[in-house]
């Protein structure tokens, strides 16, 4: 399959439609991209700027705050999986100089009754930022929906039953992660290090709306960097580690990277939703993706198990397994 020469774009009304042809068009467009190239732009989907926008400014005024009001939402030992990660903690897998970022992840809301409840660690929300919790949720909710979609379409470009990707999703432990990226200077400068050093993502698929300024770019097959970046009014979407694990490599997790702008002086703000499964959901290659012609299949593995292992590799947890007291987070002085 060629390689395109910048990221398509495919419309997600295209897939809502009513029209076989269009739906079949927007299969084939977004799982061509995704095959070939790792990434694709979605235009045509219900996030709209309303949600964006107030999202973008009540992260910006929790970011904005003294560094010791922040720290009260880190949760030693809780690798970053809710709440605030300060700058410097996280690194991309198999480096060890940090990333040059700060983020905050807001997780699943359930009710206490919920099964799965008691499953995912809960949300920390920031007494200082009031809208905070309703602005962030609302655009996690929209975002939800999208990732829906967008795996409902790649098991069918699979030839796949539609609902393959989403039995695993189905209330899992989606993040949506605004990250706030300082000036590249004083004390947020680090030799050597960049925004986000070259990584894939650890998930099923990654919607990324338009950041701030630019600096993601992409690694094509023949080894270059392609600037990536949404443009107004598109979703940015690329498929993990583990969506290439269940495919055997055939939808592949690309690697990527955030670098540094020319001049340093610029921050940078960007707002990623990881789609996760269940903690308990099976990643296992798909029966298609095994036999002559594929790779050995990787073992069998849960969504909650990969995850923690990948949270050590990338320095947010130390452990196999640890006890976190979420509640204490926010109340430490």
């Amino acid at each position: 399959m060629r390689q395109p020469d910048s990221v398509p774009v495919v419309d997600l009304r295209d897939f809502s439609s009513a029209d076989p042809q269009r739906r079949a068009t927007f299969v084939q467009g977004l799982g061509q991209a995704i095959q070939s190239l790792g990434f694709v732009r979605v235009t045509g989907h219900p996030v709209t700027p309303e949600r964006i926008e107030p999202a973008y400014q009540a992260a910006r005024a929790f970011f904005a705050l003294p560094e010791r009001t922040k720290e009260r939402y880190h949760v030693p030992g809780g690798g970053g999986e809710r709440g605030y990660t300060p700058f410097g903690f996280e690194h991309a897998k198999d480096q060890l100089v940090p990333d040059l970022k700060e983020f905050w992840h807001v997780g699943r809301e359930l009710d206490w009754a919920h099964p799965m409840a008691a499953r995912y660690p809960r949300n920390l929300w920031p007494a200082e930022v009031a809208e905070f919790r309703p602005r962030l949720l609302s655009l996690y909710q929209a975002l939800d929906e999208v990732g829906t979609s967008i795996l409902r379409a790649l098991a069918l470009y699979l030839e796949e039953p539609e609902e393959t990707f989403t039995a695993l999703a189905h209330e899992g432990n989606s993040i949506l992660r605004p990250i706030h990226y300082p000036p590249v200077k004083g004390e947020f400068y680090i030799p050597g290090a960049v925004r986000a050093a070259a990584h894939e993502d650890i998930n099923l698929i990654t919607l990324l709306m338009t950041s701030t300024s630019a600096g993601l770019e992409l690694l094509t097959h023949d080894g270059t960097w392609m600037p990536a970046n949404a443009q107004p009014g598109e979703i940015l979407a690329d498929t993990g580690d583990m969506m290439s694990r269940i495919t055997n490599g055939v939808l592949p997790s690309t690697t990527h990277r955030v670098v540094n702008p020319p001049d340093g002086n610029s921050d940078r703000m960007s707002m990623p939703f990881f789609v996760h499964p269940r903690p308990d959901a099976l990643l296992s290659v798909l029966p298609r993706f095994r036999g002559p012609g594929f790779p050995t299949p990787a073992p069998d593995i849960t969504g909650g198990r990969f995850l923690r292992q990948r949270l050590r590799e990338i320095g947010l947890v130390d452990e196999e397994t640890e006890e976190v007291d979420y509640a204490q987070a926010g109340h430490r002085g």
